[in-house]
């Protein structure tokens, strides 16, 4: 499956973020190491969304590995930012990899990613699609799960959930429709960020000033990173980490 992250805190580069610390998610696009059994690579293409000095969402995604991609790092050492979503593709068979496949999926001050797969798509989800706009469906970015899920989430958000409602009451929804998904998803609004652990693997660093979560641990302090169990709710902000069951 997927890698993603998130992160909240002082400015700093992309560079910083996703590309030269050790194990950084760079690396992790050849060389993961908790796929838990659904892949080695991955290679299907990735996305950067950041937030800008006005507190605007933007994106650079590629359908290329992010190996390949020869001006990412002149970019990334250029932009500096206070929150991050960033995630690479390992896409499922039969899903096709283009661009608009890949997280983060951004809509307002929204960035969201999904780091796993729906079991049986796409008729285990048809009752929770039936629940969406046709010109929800008919707008999908790609026909893939995790844009649907998208798809779901942003309506919740703009019917004013919170991120933290959003993240759990689908995670828990569609886990019900299609069992066996796996449905680590990562939802943020540049202050906040919420995360579910569902059948993959997650981590949280947080400290003084800023909160970092990740499929992976990065960087040199590998002891500053606490793994979440399965089955969790994360809610970050640079205040603090609350970590609780999924209900």
């Amino acid at each position: 499956m997927c890698r993603h992250l998130a992160y909240l805190g002082p400015a700093a580069s992309l560079a910083d973020l996703v590309l030269t610390p050790e194990h950084s998610l760079l690396e992790q696009t050849y060389a993961p190491v908790e796929m838990r059994g659904s892949g080695v690579v991955n290679a299907d293409g990735f996305g950067i969304g950041w937030y800008d000095q006005a507190g605007n969402a933007r994106r650079y995604r590629r359908a290329v590995p992010m190996w390949a991609d020869g001006s990412l790092g002149d970019i990334a050492s250029a932009v500096r930012t206070t929150g991050v979503v960033a995630a690479a593709r390992n896409g499922t068979t039969g899903m096709p990899v283009t661009e608009t496949a890949c997280a983060p999926f951004r809509h307002g001050r929204w960035l969201f990613s999904h780091n796993g797969v729906v079991r049986g798509w796409p008729d285990t989800v048809e009752p929770l699609a039936r629940e969406l706009p046709v010109g929800d469906l008919v707008g999908l970015e790609a026909p893939t799960d995790s844009a649907l899920l998208w798809a779901l989430a942003l309506r919740r958000l703009r019917e004013g959930d919170s991120v933290e409602t959003v993240v759990e009451q689908l995670t828990l929804e569609v886990g019900r429709s299609a069992p066996g998904s796996r449905l680590n998803l990562l939802l943020s609004d540049g202050e906040t960020v919420a995360a579910t652990t569902w059948a993959h693997s997650l981590w949280v660093r947080d400290g003084t000033d800023a909160v970092t979560v990740s499929s992976e641990p990065f960087g040199a302090d590998r002891e500053a990173w606490r793994p979440v169990d399965d089955g969790q709710l994360v809610v970050a902000t640079i205040g603090g980490v609350k970590i609780r069951p999924l209900s």
